[in-house]
């Protein structure tokens, strides 16, 4: 049976004091979670002071985004070698504001795929669609095409080491969020195409919903059949949110 993740995404939000009082409530607020691991994926320069404040919990870490490239002059890049430094555990690539602001093309994405599990890391994938897309009904033609490069370039077993996470643009910070049939339907699509190339690595595949996630709606979400957890935003710099979210996810 699939556990749960919850991963908040803090974007570009945080600062040396406010971290503190957010990560000791939520280290606090989720003592004894069962079935259900946490983590949060921070800003690139707080990565020392979280490692630091995690370290004997039971909270994991990870970053917001990865070079795909290992090293070189790559003037503002961070490698995911450089990621593995501060024991991240995970890194968020492909988030639909790198795709929309930074222009990342799903190969791209891939390639960073790559660099994050060549690195140890567990890359947290993303894919969905803008309103316009869905409004045209080409949801699943667009998913499809996002996830299909990362197996195009590496193969479906290297899905084995990676958490996947839907994220309707058109839900992401705007209080909009997919009904849990809408949020279910898509991940089932998504656990399909992957179990058209291997059923084993289909099943075990850890699939989040992240789409404005709240404490007052994420147990209905969690309940679906194909939702494994959330991908989280503004609820994440909320302790006492974040901390209903992640119980909401245990068993």
């Amino acid at each position: 049976m699939r556990s749960k993740l919850v991963a908040g995404n803090w974007k570009m939000h945080g600062g040396i004091a406010q971290n503190r009082v957010l990560l000791d409530m939520i280290v606090t607020g989720t003592a004894g979670l069962r079935g259900a691991d946490c983590v949060v994926c921070v800003p690139y320069p707080y990565l020392s002071q979280v490692q630091s404040l995690l370290q004997p919990t039971h909270i994991f870490w990870g970053a917001q985004n990865v070079s795909q490239h290992d090293k070189g002059a790559y003037t503002g890049e961070v490698s995911a070698a450089m990621l593995a430094d501060f024991a991240c555990r995970y890194v968020i690539v492909g988030h639909s504001e790198r795709r929309a602001l930074y222009g990342e093309d799903s190969r791209t994405v891939a390639l960073k795929f790559r660099a994050a599990q060549g690195a140890g890391l567990t890359p947290i994938l993303c894919v969905g669609e803008t309103l316009e897309q869905r409004e045209a009904t080409v949801t699943e033609q667009v998913i499809a095409e996002q996830l299909d490069a990362a197996i195009e370039l590496l193969g479906v077993n290297a899905l084995v080491k990676s958490v996947l996470a839907y994220e309707p643009v058109w839900a992401i910070g705007t209080g909009k969020t997919a009904t849990p049939q809408q949020a279910q339907d898509v991940h089932a699509f998504i656990r399909n195409r992957v179990a058209a190339h291997d059923i084993g690595v289909a099943t075990e595949l850890q699939i989040l919903y992240g789409g404005s996630v709240k404490a007052n709606n994420a147990a209905e979400l969690f309940a679906m059949p194909d939702i494994d957890g959330g991908l989280i935003g503004g609820a994440s710099l909320v302790a006492d949110e974040f901390i209903t979210i992640c119980r909401a996810a245990q068993s």
